[in-house]
């Protein structure tokens, strides 16, 4: 798990310029990169948040942060710098699941997602490395991927149901897309450092992605 000092920065909200302009490649490692790495899980961590990328605090870096679950509930926790986003050859048929984002705060609907994803990529020093996700996290991946593009979760809904989110939003307290009986994303649930682990754990525990449908 990582945890090294950072600062928590604002995360920009949905409609901000930057969140809807793909991000740019880091050209070099050093201090600059591991001081945004370290600042995205401050503030990762300060939203309550699951994932983050750098374009949710304004920089437009080819870099995420993540810590989820995976289909086991085993918790990862990581960063990936330039990553490119793989699936198995044998691609399953994705699967629809909850889905929030920081960046629509108290927003869900559902997604739908390959169960398992694969991002290569690099870490703060250079090295080279592979994460491959399941469950939660492979969802995780593909939306921090996604958010690199310049694409939000709502951008893939229709376009009726992304303005009432993005109206619910802007309103705050409001729930936009579906309700759901499910255990909220904790990607946006307020409340301590304890509160939010227990959360991960009765999210992941309430969902069996595999045992999702794709609901066209």
């Amino acid at each position: 798990m990582e945890m090294r000092a950072g600062r928590a920065r604002p995360v920009l909200r949905y409609g901000h310029v930057v969140l809807h302009q793909p991000c740019r490649p880091a050209d070099s490692f050093g201090a600059e990169l591991a001081g945004l790495v370290d600042d995205m899980f401050a503030s990762m961590y300060a939203a309550d948040g699951v994932g983050l990328a750098a374009n949710q605090i304004g920089v437009r870096c080819r870099v995420f942060v993540y810590d989820c679950p995976d289909a086991t509930g085993a918790r990862q926790a990581g960063h990936v710098v330039n990553p490119v986003l793989r699936f198995p050859a044998a691609l399953a048929a994705p699967a629809m699941g909850f889905e929030g984002c920081l960046s629509l705060p108290g927003q869900y609907a559902d997604v739908a997602r390959a169960p398992v994803a694969t991002v290569t990529g690099f870490d703060r020093d250079g090295r080279e490395l592979t994460v491959t996700g399941t469950g939660v996290l492979a969802r995780c991946l593909q939306h921090e991927i996604d958010h690199l593009d310049g694409v939000v979760y709502v951008d893939r809904l229709p376009e009726d149901q992304r303005a009432e989110i993005v109206a619910a939003a802007v309103l705050g307290g409001l729930t936009g897309g579906r309700r759901s009986a499910q255990p909220p994303h904790p990607a946006v649930l307020p409340g301590t450092s304890s509160r939010r682990t227990a959360s991960r754990r009765a999210w992941a525990a309430a969902l069996n992605w595999h045992s999702l449908t794709w609901r066209a």
